[in-house]
């Protein structure tokens, strides 16, 4: 596979020696599956034969460790090459396994809890992935405070005073209502976990004090609508990104949808005659259909057809940078809604990804004095107490509805 980027015998010939030499045309295979262009991929190529070349001098034959790579990454002139080194040297870490030594780690001392609390969430509450991770992160951090605190003593001797100077200590760190009522409620879940599991007799769950979090008593982050429009305008739809940035936007501005729901969206989910899109992957696990209005159902079908990369992924949105192929995270989503929003030169607040576009058209659909069971119905919110937040921003309708002040004009 090498030839697919270099021609000369002498380089070809160069590139396969060293104790990496053997797997360099797998690593150029793995470069080519994953759509990274020409340039990029034998900039990659070179970089691991120099690090091969680097340890036959250094390590000969024997086994490449984590030292040598460090060795061979700080000699490297600048930041640019040694992250390309770190990444071309892990891939083939990836592919080659035996040709690396493992490095020996210490064992985890609350290795064996942490997995049986993971497994207690997942099983026994039955919790989403990314809950669990919020959850197992805090178990950490309160794991951590007694071993710095109470290093001497099991979790059994725990007690409430332990549990109050846990909570201030993990409450410093916190900067709003939102975080120290999450914070919190995962120390309540991981010291039920405690009395579950019998590693703890007590009830300590109720030494943690309850933190005041008023839902309703802020505005959601939102957008004017002319802005959103203004964005959607703005995109110029003559490259491979750009239509499908224009596609996603438009889907989500018109749907509603999460970050998750449209990362999971795939190619079967939507329904072209009827002018539907199947929603799978909900927040509530029940699914939903969600209109799709022309303009959207055309700028998806211009993408679907003609700049989508051909893979044989069935997800609907796809990263065009190396590696091409689903989001992996919400990170993908999210920043792509702000790098257009940004270049619209749209002030933005701290916090600006999907959702800030679902919280948009919810407002926009009050201010429309749309029925706010339909605004439910669109986002998927099993409670109508949960749509109540949009209405706080219709403040010509409430002042519609506000009662004549005593004494005041009629």
């Amino acid at each position: 596979m090498l030839e697919l980027y270099f021609k000369y015998p002498k380089v070809l010939r160069r590139l396969r020696c060293g104790p990496l030499g053997e797997e360099m045309d797998r690593v150029a295979a793995h470069f080519f599956e994953l759509g990274y262009k020409r340039g990029s991929a034998k900039v990659y190529i070179s970089r691991l034969a120099r690090f091969s070349a680097f340890a036959a001098h250094h390590a000969g034959a024997a086994t490449i460790d984590q030292n040598l790579i460090d060795r061979f990454v700080q000699s490297l002139p600048t930041a640019t090459p040694r992250i390309a080194a770190r990444t071309v040297i892990a891939c083939a870490r990836r592919l080659a396994p035996h040709r690396f030594s493992t490095p020996d780690r210490q064992p985890d001392p609350d290795g064996s809890l942490l997995a049986a609390y993971l497994d207690h969430l997942r099983q026994v509450r039955g919790l989403e992935p990314k809950t669990c991770e919020g959850l197992l992160l805090a178990a950490r951090r309160i794991l951590a405070w007694c071993h710095n605190h109470v290093p001497d003593q099991p979790l059994a001797a725990m007690t409430g005073e332990h549990v109050l100077a846990l909570v201030q200590h993990l409450l410093s760190g916190s900067s709003n209502d939102y975080t120290r009522s999450s914070t919190t409620s995962y120390i309540r879940t991981f010291l039920r976990f405690l009395r579950w599991s019998d590693l703890n007799s007590q009830d300590l769950a109720r030494f943690v004090p309850r933190t005041p979090c008023w839902r309703l008593a802020h505005l959601p982050p939102r957008l004017a609508w002319e802005d959103v429009r203004r964005t959607i305008d703005a995109i110029d739809a003559t490259t491979p990104s750009g239509v499908r940035d224009r596609a996603l936007l438009l889907l989500l501005a018109t749907t509603g949808l999460r970050n998750k729901e449209l990362r999971m969206l795939e190619l079967h989910d939507i329904h072209w005659r009827t002018a539907e899109v199947l929603v799978r992957r909900t927040k509530s696990k029940r699914e939903r259909v969600v209109p799709l209005l022309q303009e959207a159902g055309e700028a998806l079908a211009e993408y679907v057809l003609h700049a989508r990369p051909r893979i044989e992924s069935q997800r609907v949105f796809l990263s065009h940078v190396p590696p091409i192929g689903p989001f992996r995270t919400s990170g993908g989503i999210s920043r792509i809604v702000r790098s257009r929003l940004e270049r619209s030169g749209i002030a933005l607040p701290h916090v600006a990804g999907a959702h800030l576009l679902r919280h948009s058209l919810a407002t926009q659909m009050v201010r429309q004095r749309r029925p706010i069971n339909e605004v439910a119905d669109l986002l998927g919110h099993r409670s109508i107490d949960t749509t109540a937040i949009y209405v706080k921003v219709a403040l010509p309708q409430l002042a519609d509805v506000a009662l004549p002040f005593p004494g005041g004009a009629s």
